[in-house]
């Protein structure tokens, strides 16, 4: 149906893949925590967007590229790790200008990690997250492929993307809203708000060590 094999095991798939913690659901909620609803969705919009040219290059074959060429990884898995560990070092020392002045509030909001929103600007952020990640772009491929039919796979893949963009979109709007709440109480306790925000960092750490490390 519609070019796709075994419809249900690839949805079962599916959900467990976007419910796993990764940077692109983690700085979506970091932004929504920081900066409201509307911030929140321009990072979502980036997941999207890096998502939707994810499974493009997944279809003409990008994955194989990176499997047939070391170098090619290598150079997209180090600048990807480079991105997530420059972000995480951003975080951390926002969180450190937080502690520092968490006693006069008009300080500490002006020091606060991301700065205006406008300046962080989280759709170019999470794009860029999504992209320079050569790990996401083997999972597709490996993932799809399975449930693509041979006989019509220009069908397959666009049906696999669109369930895949929708399951996305409800999981990012959930960290959205949860995050928005979590605002309000960031806005009255600096305290929290630098704490969460290095844990932001050191989870982000994590993240470029351990694509620094992968292979393909």
């Amino acid at each position: 149906m519609l070019g796709v094999i075994d419809l249900p095991t690839y949805l079962a798939g599916l959900v467990l893949i976007i419910l796993l913690p990764g940077p692109n659901s983690l700085y979506v909620l970091s932004v929504a925590a920081r900066r409201g609803v509307r911030t929140g969705y321009k990072a979502a919009a980036g997941v999207f967007t890096g998502d939707a040219v994810l499974m493009a290059l997944t279809a003409v074959g990008a994955g194989a590229l990176l499997r047939a060429s070391p170098l090619v990884f290598t150079v997209v898995k180090f600048l990807g790790a480079g991105y997530l560990a420059w972000l995480a070092v951003g975080m951390m020392r926002g969180a450190w200008a937080l502690w520092r002045t968490r006693r006069d509030r008009d300080e500490a909001r002006a020091a606060a990690p991301a700065g205006p929103a406008e300046h962080e600007r989280p759709y170019r952020r999470a794009l860029l997250i999504s992209l320079l990640n050569p790990k996401a772009i083997l999972f597709l491929m490996s993932f799809f492929v399975q449930f693509v039919s041979e006989s019509n796979p220009i069908a397959g893949f666009v049906t696999l993307g669109v369930l895949l963009q929708l399951a996305s979109a409800l999981y990012l709007t959930a960290l959205i809203f949860f995050g928005s709440r979590l605002a309000a109480a960031f806005r009255r306790r600096k305290r929290l708000s630098a704490g969460a925000t290095s844990a932001a960092g050191v989870l982000f750490l994590g993240f470029a060590l351990k694509l620094s490390l992968a292979s393909a």
